[in-house]
């Protein structure tokens, strides 16, 4: 993200500004309010900070590797990794922390099979339960990437899609446009397509199954000459950027997927401050701002660690 930000400096609200901070004991000699990150420190320390294979993640890890430096730690990352094996390098010491989805973690990791739709209620019921697995959850953010289906919208009209339980028509009526692209992960997940047909009540033709790489999944569906329908991030810049139609999830199947850095207790026990230090920069990551930060990326052609830090700058997180 490489925004230009234009600063008037106005004297009399500067002044104001100043002995405001002052007043408070919370500003500088130059009467600016000092970097969040700046109270913390773990000089000394080393953490090994994962991500999974997509855009979000990825920025999520740089997000948490570039606050973890401002504070003096030492950072290593093993960034694009796939879910499974993200969790297993959790859980095994290879990494000490990653960013997941509340979602992920109740129904994936912990093999829940029906969700639960407060998102509250279940990040609280994740949290608890996978503390016995030695994983910290810490405090979740407000955006929701869960998963959906679009299409793009020049064809959503001929096709009659609006919402997914449309989808049952189309597969009866005209199977051979019933194609769609998925990932492999989205592919065999109780909350992916085969729970997706369970719960709708209808089934792809195995042979108009596309399993493509995710990445490409927004840009196919776009093109419309290998699939029609693609799995998409709710989250993802390129909906908005590409005009795709997201369909209705009509019977709300989908589980809800805030997103939580995830810590190694045995680390988090040792440095407990990871807690307050992240919870407002999770705070600030809502459906709006992690949308941006995807198009960023994936529209606007910026690089995850450039959007990072201008997301830490523009909070005040870093200078």
């Amino acid at each position: 993200m490489r925004r230009k930000w234009k600063v008037m400096f106005l004297p009399l609200v500067v002044a104001v500004m100043v002995t405001a901070a002052t007043a408070t004991g919370g500003a500088d000699t130059n009467g600016a309010a000092p970097p969040s990150l700046s109270k913390y420190n773990f000089k000394g320390a080393t953490f090994t900070v994962g991500s999974k294979d997509f855009t979000e993640s990825r920025v999520l890890g740089e997000i948490t590797k570039q606050a973890l430096k401002a504070t003096g730690a030492n950072v290593k990352t093993k960034f694009g990794l796939g879910t499974s094996v993200n969790r297993s390098a959790l859980l095994s010491g290879k990494i000490d922390m990653y960013w997941e989805y509340t979602g992920t973690g109740y129904i994936v990791h912990l093999k829940h099979t029906k969700p639960i739709q407060n998102p509250q209620a279940l990040y609280r019921a994740v949290a608890k339960e996978d503390l016995k697995n030695g994983v910290k959850w810490l405090a979740r953010a407000p955006f929701n990437d869960t998963y959906g289906l679009a299409v793009r919208k020049e064809a959503a009209g001929s096709l009659g899609l609006v919402k997914i339980s449309d989808l049952k028509k189309l597969i009866a009526n005209k199977p051979d446009d019933a194609t769609i692209c998925v990932g492999t992960e989205f592919s065999t997940r109780d909350d992916g397509l085969p729970g997706v047909e369970k719960a709708y009540g209808f089934a792809f033709p195995s042979d108009n199954i596309v399993k493509i790489a995710e990445g490409i999944i927004y840009k196919s569906v776009d093109e419309g000459k290998i699939c029609n329908i693609g799995e998409i991030f709710t989250t993802d810049g390129r909906i908005q950027g590409l005009g795709l139609t997201v369909l209705k999830d009509d019977k709300s199947f989908f589980p809800i997927y805030n997103g939580s850095l995830n810590v190694r207790q045995k680390v988090f026990a040792k440095y407990p401050k990871l807690a307050p230090m992240f919870a407002p920069i999770s705070a600030k990551l809502t459906d709006a701002v992690m949308t941006k930060l995807n198009a960023d990326i994936d529209v606007r052609g910026k690089f995850p660690e450039d959007v990072a830090k201008a997301f830490l700058k523009q909070y005040k997180f870093i200078k």
